[in-house]
Protein backbone atom coordinates (compact mmCIF):
# COMPACT_ATOMS: atom_id res chain seq x y z
CA UNK A 1 0.00 0.00 0.00
CA UNK A 2 1.29 3.34 -0.89
CA UNK A 3 0.99 6.21 1.24
CA UNK A 4 -0.94 9.56 0.20
CA UNK A 5 0.73 12.25 -1.37
CA UNK A 6 1.51 14.89 0.56
CA UNK A 7 -1.90 17.22 -0.90
CA UNK A 8 -3.73 14.20 -0.86
CA UNK A 9 -3.05 13.75 3.10
CA UNK A 10 -3.59 17.44 3.96
CA UNK A 11 -7.03 17.59 1.43
CA UNK A 12 -8.53 13.69 3.60
CA UNK A 13 -7.00 15.61 6.67
CA UNK A 14 -9.50 18.77 6.03
CA UNK A 15 -11.91 16.60 4.55
CA UNK A 16 -13.23 13.99 6.98
CA UNK A 17 -13.99 15.89 9.87
CA UNK A 18 -16.25 18.03 7.70
CA UNK A 19 -18.03 14.89 6.85
CA UNK A 20 -18.42 14.12 9.84
CA UNK A 21 -20.28 17.43 11.25
CA UNK A 22 -22.07 17.23 8.03
CA UNK A 23 -23.79 13.58 8.70
CA UNK A 24 -24.42 14.82 12.54
CA UNK A 25 -26.05 17.68 11.36
CA UNK A 26 -28.08 15.65 8.82
CA UNK A 27 -29.12 13.33 11.99
CA UNK A 28 -29.88 15.98 13.99
CA UNK A 29 -31.87 18.18 11.44
CA UNK A 30 -34.10 15.22 10.08
CA UNK A 31 -34.11 13.50 13.18
CA UNK A 32 -32.79 10.39 11.55
CA UNK A 33 -32.82 7.23 13.28
CA UNK A 34 -29.43 6.24 11.99
CA UNK A 35 -25.51 6.79 13.44
CA UNK A 36 -24.42 9.93 11.67
CA UNK A 37 -21.27 6.93 11.12
CA UNK A 38 -23.89 4.92 8.82
CA UNK A 39 -24.71 7.26 6.49
CA UNK A 40 -22.50 6.54 3.48
CA UNK A 41 -20.93 10.01 2.21
CA UNK A 42 -22.37 9.40 -1.81
CA UNK A 43 -25.87 7.74 -0.71
CA UNK A 44 -28.68 10.43 -2.15
CA UNK A 45 -30.30 12.03 0.81
CA UNK A 46 -33.50 11.97 -0.43
CA UNK A 47 -36.05 9.60 -2.77
CA UNK A 48 -34.80 6.24 -2.93
CA UNK A 49 -30.95 6.75 -0.82
CA UNK A 50 -31.98 8.49 2.66
CA UNK A 51 -36.04 9.08 1.74
CA UNK A 52 -35.49 13.06 2.95
CA UNK A 53 -38.53 15.01 1.42
CA UNK A 54 -38.71 18.79 0.68
CA UNK A 55 -39.51 20.02 4.38
CA UNK A 56 -36.56 18.29 5.21
CA UNK A 57 -34.61 20.11 2.83
CA UNK A 58 -35.48 23.65 4.22
CA UNK A 59 -34.44 22.26 7.67
CA UNK A 60 -31.19 20.96 6.75
CA UNK A 61 -30.38 23.43 4.89
CA UNK A 62 -30.77 26.17 7.72
CA UNK A 63 -29.11 24.07 9.99
CA UNK A 64 -25.98 23.29 7.82
CA UNK A 65 -25.98 27.26 7.33
CA UNK A 66 -25.68 28.02 11.05
CA UNK A 67 -23.35 25.11 11.96
CA UNK A 68 -21.13 26.25 9.03
CA UNK A 69 -21.68 30.01 9.33
CA UNK A 70 -22.04 30.58 5.59
CA UNK A 71 -24.82 30.60 3.05
CA UNK A 72 -24.87 26.54 1.47
CA UNK A 73 -27.26 27.55 -1.48
CA UNK A 74 -27.82 30.79 -3.65
CA UNK A 75 -30.83 31.27 -5.33
CA UNK A 76 -29.37 30.58 -8.65
CA UNK A 77 -28.71 27.31 -8.43
CA UNK A 78 -31.17 24.32 -7.27
CA UNK A 79 -30.44 23.36 -3.35
CA UNK A 80 -30.90 19.24 -4.60
CA UNK A 81 -27.59 19.80 -6.40
CA UNK A 82 -25.84 20.74 -3.25
CA UNK A 83 -27.85 18.64 -1.34
CA UNK A 84 -27.64 15.24 -3.59
CA UNK A 85 -25.25 13.34 -1.19
CA UNK A 86 -22.79 14.30 2.10
CA UNK A 87 -20.35 14.38 -0.09
CA UNK A 88 -21.93 16.93 -1.69
CA UNK A 89 -22.20 19.25 0.82
CA UNK A 90 -18.48 18.86 2.10
CA UNK A 91 -17.50 19.82 -1.16
CA UNK A 92 -19.63 22.83 -1.61
CA UNK A 93 -18.59 23.87 2.38
CA UNK A 94 -14.67 23.13 1.11
CA UNK A 95 -15.39 25.17 -2.09
CA UNK A 96 -16.88 28.03 0.33
CA UNK A 97 -14.16 27.77 2.69
CA UNK A 98 -16.55 27.50 5.38
CA UNK A 99 -14.65 24.11 6.43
Amino acid sequence: MSALHPEDAARLARRVPVLQRVREVIVEATRLRLAPEAIDPDVHLFGAGLGLDSIDALELVLALERAFHTRLVERTEPAAVVLRSANGVVDRLLELGAA
